[in-house]
């Protein structure tokens, strides 16, 4: 089994691709060690010791490492990490444990208003369909959390979380892209 590498725009994350279905449909993001429980491959790659964040894509893995910390080290027992875990065929979620798509909980001061289901729609979509699929690319994802008076409110993931460029892309790509086909929409924050 070859597993790739990709590097993505943040230095702290690489995207690995085992050349085969990781999630399907659906991401997961693991923020902390205590997340990763709900999966035995997560776990094996935060116990690593350098590992401070795993996303689960539908055909990738990315994993960012912690600051201070070198790729050189850390990239060979991530590799042996992903290559015995889809070499045996393991589950990629513990029985039992919740798997599939994450969706952040609602936040109440986030809630959307009824009347503006129409723009709701078309933000989502735009999402989904414009920024999706280009972020995944990169190693990462974008979750729609609401919008309010005129602002849209995503969460970045995976190898969007905490990358030095995030809030170039959320300003001068996302913002500018949602503004344009969405004229309701005044401005884009990350949560």
């Amino acid at each position: 089994m070859l597993i790739e590498t990709e590097l993505t725009p943040n230095p702290a994350t690489i995207k690995f691709l085992p050349g085969r279905e990781v999630m399907g449909a659906g991401t997961r993001d693991f923020a902390t060690p205590e997340d990763a429980e709900a999966s035995p491959l997560a776990d094996a790659l935060f116990g690593l010791g350098d590992v401070t964040g795993v996303f689960f894509g539908s055909h990738f893995v990315s994993v960012t490492i912690a600051p201070g910390a070198e790729w050189s080290d850390v990239k060979p027992d991530v590799l042996a990490t992903l290559l015995e875990h889809f070499s045996a065929n393991m589950p990629l979620f513990t029985p039992g444990s919740a798997s599939g798509i994450t969706v952040p909980a609602e936040d109440s001061s986030f809630a959307d208003d009824p009347e503006d289901a129409e723009i709701i729609e078309q933000i989502r979509d735009l999402i989904d369909t414009r920024v999706r699929p280009a972020v995944a690319n990169d190693g990462g994802d974008i979750v729609y959390r609401g919008f309010d008076k005129g602002t849209v409110y995503l969460q970045m993931q995976g190898a969007c979380s905490g990358c030095p460029s995030s809030s170039a892309t959320l300003k001068n790509g996302i913002e500018q892209l949602l503004k344009h086909y969405v004229p309701e929409v005044t401005e884009v924050r990350a949560v």
